[in-house]
């Protein structure tokens, strides 16, 4: 995946659990608003981390290789 879209997923996941985060906050819920900010982190860095999975053609494979 380009970098630059990967930047736009990242700042649009962070700003999501940035949201449920205060959203959560508002509501009183303190635990839960922690994992929400966790998660968006999390999921965020496991885009960066981990590479994309591409799955490769075997039909286009020359006999015997």
């Amino acid at each position: 995946m380009p970098s630059h879209i990967k930047l736009m997923l990242s700042l649009a996941c962070l700003a999501t659990a940035a949201c449920g985060y205060f959203f959560m906050v508002y509501l009183g819920q303190q635990g839960p608003s922690y994992a929400v900010a966790f998660l968006g982190v999390f999921a965020t860095g496991a885009m960066w981390i981990f590479p994309e999975v591409v799955k490769k053609d075997l039909k286009m494979r020359p006999p015997g290789s």
